[in-house]
């Protein structure tokens, strides 16, 4: 039999997403608008992007220079 090829990639670790308040869960990260509430926009240094499907909003150039 062929080996199994081990998965490089970590499991994703979801309880940092969000923030638990008053008895509450609080999401952190902003919903994509195209995919919906379930999807998070994952926040780099100059844009926010989707990685389902690819949905990206890029930061002005003034908050660039702050």
């Amino acid at each position: 039999m062929a080996k199994k090829k081990e998965s490089k990639r970590k499991p994703m670790q979801v309880w940092k997403l969000y923030k638990a308040a008053g008895g509450k869960a609080e999401r952190k990260n902003r919903s994509c608008p195209k995919c919906g509430v379930g999807v998070f926009l994952a926040t780099h240094k100059d844009r926010v992007t989707c990685g389902k499907c690819s949905y990206s909003e890029f930061g002005s150039k003034k908050e660039e220079n702050k």
